[in-house]
């Protein structure tokens, strides 16, 4: 097993906001595009309501990670359109050159949502994310089979406890691979 990069870190990526950032980062865009294509690209990854992504939005833009400007339409209410800052840039990019935490939430949402963006500016990077990330489960696989070994035979639901929170991992690792095989297929 190798080591992980240190150019990976540990983020937590739990919020939709890492992907309207990705997206923004791909073109500007009104809230309501934003909405949609988050349904669209990540839908089975995230399930936001429209009010949800418009207070995210406001969010970041508090925080000077995107600044909206209103556009007028003819024959329309005027929309806000939104662009990535520099700051928001930023952000976007430390959490694209992080990895996962080894939990089942963390790699079914956070990184697949990574993943995507990955996959889009580049598939080879693609499969190497996905090895990172692999990598990172492995070697915590090994901390719970320790773990697991070290566990007095009288605390049974510790024992179970952690048994399946290794086999879930392991399930993790056999679903990334898959998605290696998915990706490669793609090339």
């Amino acid at each position: 097993m190798t080591n992980i990069p240190s150019s990976y870190r540990r983020t937590s990526g739990l919020s939709p906001e890492y992907a309207l950032l990705g997206f923004l980062e791909q073109s500007p865009a009104h809230g309501y595009e934003l909405h949609q294509k988050l349904l669209e690209q990540l839908g089975e990854i995230w399930h936001v309501s429209l009010s949800q992504t418009y207070n995210i939005l406001t969010r970041l833009e508090q925080q000077g990670f995107i600044q909206g400007a209103m556009q007028e339409q003819e024959k329309r209410p005027a929309k806000r359109r939104f662009r990535l800052t520099a700051a928001g840039r930023g952000r976007f990019e430390t959490w694209m050159s992080s990895i996962s935490a080894c939990s089942v939430r963390a790699i079914r949402v956070e990184f697949m949502t990574r993943l995507y963006f990955v996959y889009s500016r580049n598939p080879v990077a693609a499969l190497e994310a996905i090895q990172v990330q692999t990598e990172a489960l492995q070697a915590h696989i090994a901390k719970l089979k320790e773990r697991l070994n070290n566990i007095d035979s009288g605390q049974i639901f510790n024992y179970m406890g952690t048994s399946l929170r290794m086999r879930q991992l392991e399930a993790l690792v056999e679903s990334l691979n898959e998605c290696k095989t998915h990706i490669s297929t793609k090339q």
